[in-house]
């Protein structure tokens, strides 16, 4: 038998497990990059509007650092597709990475792949698997992104330098979750080590992008991130940086088949550090340990809300600026945050992005339940005193305050920024600061219905991921593509009241929150009547 013997089954079987997850992921990242580059033709008419656009984004570094350089903004495609560059380049590097740990580590640390492995499955079959279904699925993305924009008057080349370089940041992230992969004994690990490379790869890009000629510009060559970007699909097109990235994926791929080969299966190269003989006091009950084992991501979580919220905020009062005597877009801006002043606009619609955020945060926060059975981690503490319910509390008091501290941090840091920079720290702090907090109820549904699908039906847990998906589908493209109202109020995030200009109504507030606590109250209910396991 060779190492990737019964390599082509488990790819098939891989394609199963994912029939829902990775169409859902493919589908979301297509129809972003279509409806913003849909949409920058109404906005930007002529070349004029679009030359104006980019003199006053070019002065502005933290709007660099978030979404990219400006050096294509020129152009109709650079134009078009600048914004959501960046975002999606990080998107479809977590996507590869949940791909390959899901089927690799995950799959080690559960003990199903030991009993796959007992059959004529080769010692590599499964990484091979693995790897063969993210580098498929970014190649399946660029081929979709690139059909899905030829109609758009953009230059074709352009459009396929742009396609390749999501696909090719997409199978370097794989590449890298394939070494995280073989360094730790745990898939939260793994994740946690790949996302860490992600963040580095995000930030050195961010600052030599805003670094601009005068400061260390060469920072983004250190990212895979900014090796796409130098491309300049429709500007100055350039291949050769391009050829970076599958050099890097190829690099990445090696390393983690040497590794593969000295360690032994469900262990890490890195051995786990020991723990105490006893547990210390502050582990007596449910809560404290659920806290022990969600706290180090929150840490992260939080960390990363106060730099995004003190970019926001850094930016808001320049909004009106990078408008420009748009007319087209001053209207777009005005109905994604309603009809009030465009600065308000952008606030409100921020903190409902950074809303959106914070829900990934909760139903991950959820799904650590669904983990804690999946590994028969939870039958030994319910053999105890701890009930089923006391212990699925535990995880949700985290999945639903974690939220509310991240976007307090948000709005704490954003109405700090704001406040200073137009001079009005006490009036403008406590309005940024309410933007930010009322998107609560929202993101306490979507953690409700992850309770919910967790109780009834565990096999559909994930559901939660596939709400927030849609939910951001509708919320970032739903005013973009003019859907129907009855469509867009899916959505809970469409019904929170849009502070700072709109008026604080509470009965919005009210119906969320009561429908989070019934869809809570339901998950309980279910996972009381189900069997564990």
């Amino acid at each position: 038998m060779t190492a990737l013997a019964g390599t082509w089954a488990l790819v098939r079987l891989n394609l199963r497990r994912d029939r829902l997850m990775l169409p859902a992921w493919l589908a979301a990242l297509v129809v972003s990059l279509y409806g913003s580059v849909a949409s920058t033709v109404t906005l930007y008419p002529d070349a004029d509007s679009r030359l104006r656009a980019a003199a006053v984004i070019a002065k502005n570094p933290a709007v660099i650092a978030l979404y990219g350089p400006t050096t294509d903004l020129g152009t109709l495609g650079g134009l078009a597709t600048w914004k959501p560059a960046t975002l999606l380049a990080v998107l479809t590097a977590l996507m590869s990475m949940l791909l390959v740990v899901r089927h690799t580590r995950a799959e080690e640390e559960t003990g199903r792949l030991e009993l796959v492995g007992a059959g004529v499955v080769g010692r590599h079959a499964a990484l091979t698997a693995a790897l063969i279904v993210a580098f498929g699925a970014n190649l399946v993305l660029a081929a979709l992104m690139t059909l899905s924009l030829l109609g758009q008057d953009l230059p074709a080349d352009g459009v396929l330098a742009l396609s390749l370089g999501f696909g090719a940041v997409g199978c370097v992230f794989a590449a890298i979750a394939a070494v995280a992969a073989q360094l730790t004994d745990s898939s939260r690990a793994a994740n946690g080590i790949t996302a860490s490379v992600l963040g580095v790869a995000f930030l050195l890009r961010a600052a030599g992008d805003a670094a601009g000629n005068t400061g260390p510009s060469w920072l983004s060559w250190l990212s895979p991130i900014g090796w796409a970007q130098k491309v300049h699909p429709f500007g100055d097109l350039s291949w050769w940086p391009l050829l970076l990235l599958p050099a890097l994926a190829t690099v990445a791929t090696v390393a983690a088949y040497r590794l593969a080969d000295r360690r032994d299966l469900a262990a890490g190269v890195l051995p786990p550090r020991p723990g105490p003989a006893e547990a210390g006091p502050t582990l007596r009950n449910a809560l404290a340990l659920a806290w022990r084992l969600q706290r180090g991501s929150l840490l992260g979580w939080t960390v990363g809300f106060a730099v995004l919220g003190g970019v926001m905020g850094s930016i808001a009062s320049s909004i009106g600026d990078a408008l420009g005597d748009n007319p087209a877009l001053r209207d777009f801006m005005q109905r994604l945050g309603g009809t009030g002043i465009l600065v308000d606009a952008y606030i409100a619609t921020t903190m409902g992005i950074a809303a959106l955020v914070a829900t990934a945060f909760a139903v991950q926060a959820t799904l650590r339940l669904r983990a804690e059975e999946a590994s028969q981690r939870v039958e030994p503490l319910l053999a105890t005193r701890v009930g089923r319910i006391r212990w699925a509390l535990s995880h949700f008091v985290i999945a639903v305050l974690g939220p509310a501290a991240l976007l307090a941090v948000a709005g704490v840091a954003a109405g700090l920024a704001h406040g200073n920079r137009v001079g009005d720290l006490r009036g403008q702090f406590w309005r940024v600061f309410g933007a930010a907090v009322v998107q609560l109820p929202a993101v306490w549904v979507v953690a409700g219905l992850t309770l919910a699908a967790f109780g009834l039906a565990p096999r559909f847990a994930t559901a939660g991921w596939a709400a927030l998906v849609l939910f951001l589908l509708v919320g970032e493209l739903g005013p973009t593509l003019q859907l129907d109202q009855r469509l867009l109020d899916i959505s809970p995030f469409v019904h929170v009241p849009r502070l700072p200009f709109a008026d604080l109504t509470f009965l919005p507030l009210l119906v969320l929150t009561a429908l989070a606590l019934t869809l809570t109250a339901a998950g309980l209910a279910g996972l009381r009547r189900r069997d564990i396991g």
